[in-house]
């Protein structure tokens, strides 16, 4: 079968390996999708992963059909549409560092159980909507971080894939305002589209003063405002302008979460914000979100579907590699098999 590794710093290819052959534990995945992650560029650029450099496959998002299962397993059986947990394989992280990679033909489920490595889904989600299920994950722990609940405003910064990711599942349960806030028009669009209350274009607006206007007027611990009356910020861009701006305008005791990778230090005056008494919490992975969004994604699966920007057939897989990690040139890649 065909599967993409990468073969060395900043090189990526093509190769031919052997079909996975699997035991009565086991159960036989044929990828149907598989979406495209900031990771994977970094893990090109990087030459792979140890031990693996140079020999890394690739893809960690995937969606896949069942097309064996061994006489020892249960809870799963052909034909069935499933979602992956890329973490929980016996041989590696899937597609991170692990043996397999979900931009292969098969993938090899060892010590097969259902609700660990894989669950079942309705067959009427689209391959492509299905693949968003791990980095959907990775935004619904920062929702669950957050601590956001009903009749919250919340503030989401960055409308990318998890920041609208964030934004579904913070409507899912409850809350009752969002506004989404980014630099670039279409994402705007599409953060309405999915069901953010309000946007704001932060390269042409005051994002403090709109905050204000949407949220209302607040203070911090000591009546000093005016504040924005945000329960809650959630950092899904990784620009330090962001961090600047929700400390600014934070009320007394409102949260501020931070899921995205920010790439250079960060400046805080922790003087300046004493009086607010905000908590500033950090997010990473999904540590229980894995399956747990899947309910989300399968009620709101039109929704996550507008997340996804371009679709490219597996054949141009190293087409796609290159077009998501081009910046500016796409939302989420998702790579759909034949």
């Amino acid at each position: 079968m065909r599967a993409v590794y990468v073969s060395g710093k900043d090189a990526v290819e093509w190769r031919d390996v052997e079909l996975p052959r699997p035991g009565d534990s086991d159960v036989l995945l044929k990828m149907r999708a598989c979406g495209i992650c900031g990771s994977d560029a970094y893990y090109i650029k990087m030459g792979g992963i140890p031990p693996r450099q140079g020999n890394t496959p690739l893809g960690h998002e995937p969606a896949a059909e069942v097309v064996y299962v061994g006489p020892k397993v249960s809870g799963v059986q052909v034909g069935d549409h499933v979602v992956i947990n890329p973490m929980a394989f016996r041989d590696g992280l899937l597609g991170s560092g692990g043996a397999q990679g979900g931009l292969s033909e098969y993938v090899l489920v060892q010590d097969a159980k259902a609700g660990l490595q894989f669950r079942v889904i309705p067959k009427e989600i689209p391959w492509e909507v299905a693949a968003l299920n791990e980095p959907m994950a990775v935004a619904h722990h920062a929702v669950n971080r957050s601590g956001a609940k009903s009749g919250d405003a919340v503030a989401v910064f960055g409308a990318g894939p998890i920041g609208l990711g964030a934004v579904i599942s913070l409507k899912a349960r409850g809350v009752a305002h969002v506004v989404a806030i980014d630099v670039l028009e279409r994402r705007l669009e599409t953060a309405l589209q999915v069901g953010a209350d309000a946007v704001i274009h932060a390269g042409e607006q005051d994002v403090v003063q709109e905050l204000i206007r949407l949220h209302g007027t607040s203070a911090d611990g000591v009546g000093h405002g005016p504040k924005a009356g945000t329960d809650v910020y959630i950092d899904a861009a990784g620009a330090p302008s962001v961090i600047q701006q929700a400390l600014s305008s934070a009320k007394h005791l409102a949260k501020l979460t931070i899921v995205a990778v920010h790439k250079a230090p960060v400046e805080v005056d922790f003087g300046a914000i004493l009086a607010t008494e905000m908590d500033i919490r950090l997010s990473m992975g999904y540590p229980t979100e894995i399956f747990e969004v899947t309910d989300t994604l399968i009620a709101n699966w039109d929704k996550y579907r507008a997340i996804i920007s371009h679709r490219i057939p597996f054949e141009q897989a190293l087409e796609a590699l290159d077009l998501a990690k081009t910046p500016g040139a796409a939302d989420k890649v998702v790579v759909v098999f034949p």
